[in-house]
């Protein structure tokens, strides 16, 4: 049984979702043979204040980039 865990840090709409948890399990099932039935796709959203990249939050990173 296949289980995908998604992080992501923006909040993503009911469809994008949905076609993440579509395409992963199709993805799956094309190159590895996975049975789609069994296959779990996890979606984690997190606050961008909670992720941090390179010493920052994305939070910091996002608003210093759009000073410049």
């Amino acid at each position: 049984m296949p289980y995908v865990n998604i992080r992501i840090t923006d909040q993503a709409t009911a469809d994008q979702k949905a076609e993440l948890i579509a395409g992963v399990t199709n993805l799956l099932k094309d190159v590895l043979g996975k049975n789609p039935a069994t296959t779990v796709v996890v979606i984690e959203e997190f606050s961008t204040d909670n992720w941090g990249i390179g010493g920052e939050s994305v939070t910091a990173r996002r608003k210093r980039d759009t000073q410049r």
